[in-house]
């Protein structure tokens, strides 16, 4: 029964927020907040099992999949969409799917989350398989578009992983791993955009980056594989090639030209003291690992 989530339950501390000076209410606010760390910790072990599956994934040429509803759609997709630019991977690679369609984005669809047989529909259209993750994205833990989404993902193959608020989850499950990270009741009751929503994004921020990091996408810290599609991004590269290279701005600037303006191969020239050839034909022995081309 929804009523007896803790998601959906009446927050004591918050009982009378609409009555107390605008500085307490923020303050309540971030005393409550200060709790999902904690919360987050206690769910490493599933976290760390849904990291490796998505890693095998990606070395296997497979996605990673969210799904959701309102906010847990957004976030999935918000998560999605920052992976190509941070990292360098194909948009494909990681998807974000959401109840009601792409105008569900901005705008709330009413019914959408309770139709189970569209979120099969949705994730079949992708064409799931053995090789991918699909990550069904719920508060409550029981959303009939994220049921019927990892469903069908069970069925063609397809590795599942539930992220939830709540213990017990319906989805949780179904799922091949399930996440549950209990953030309890929120200073408005029923608005699982906030403690839920921020623990939500804070894990998906872990599954990717770390499943990123398993890849070779990133040199020590640095963002090795970075886009640089604006001015910013360019400064950006350049910079992280002087960090991983350990030279001044000029060397880093020129052999970011010569590189094509390709951060990666750049970092490899300096490191070397190769030519670009070299720096592509070690980086691709090395599967994108720079740490591997200086073995």
């Amino acid at each position: 029964m929804l009523e007896k989530l803790t998601t959906e339950s009446r927050n004591p501390k918050s009982m009378n927020i609409d009555t107390l000076p605008v500085r307490e209410r923020l303050l309540l606010m971030v005393e409550e907040d200060a709790g999902i760390p904690e919360a987050i910790r206690q769910q490493i072990d599933p976290i760390e099992n849904a990291v490796s599956l998505v890693i095998n994934a990606f070395q296997q040429g497979g996605r990673l999949i969210y799904a959701g509803a309102g906010t847990s759609g957004r976030l999935g997709i918000l998560d999605a969409s920052e992976c190509p630019p941070t990292f360098g991977v194909d948009p494909g690679m990681v998807r974000g799917l959401i109840a009601g369609g792409e105008q569900a984005i901005t705008t709330a669809i009413e019914g959408a989350e309770d139709d189970a047989g569209q979120g099969a529909e949705d994730i079949a259209s992708l064409s799931v398989g053995p090789d991918d993750v699909v990550v069904g994205i719920a508060a409550s833990g029981r959303t009939p578009y994220v049921i019927g989404v990892l469903n069908r993902a069970r069925e063609l193959g397809a590795k599942t992983v539930a992220l939830s608020n709540n213990k017990g989850s319906d989805i949780g499950r179904i799922a091949d791993v399930a996440i549950e990270v209990v953030t309890g009741p929120e200073v408005i009751t029923g608005s699982t955009r906030l403690k839920a929503g921020t623990a939500q994004k804070l894990v998906l921020n872990m599954i990717s980056t770390i499943a990123m990091t398993g890849i070779g996408k990133v040199y020590g810290n640095l963002m090795v594989d970075v886009q640089p599609t604006n001015e910013k991004l360019v400064k950006r590269a350049k910079h992280i090639i002087m960090e991983a290279a350990d030279v001044d701005f000029e060397t880093a600037e020129e052999a970011y030209e010569k590189a094509g303006e390709q951060v990666k191969p750049a970092i490899v020239m300096l490191l070397l003291g190769c030519s670009l050839e070299e720096a592509n034909e070690r980086l691709k022995e090395a599967k994108g690992f720079i740490r591997e081309t200086q073995r």
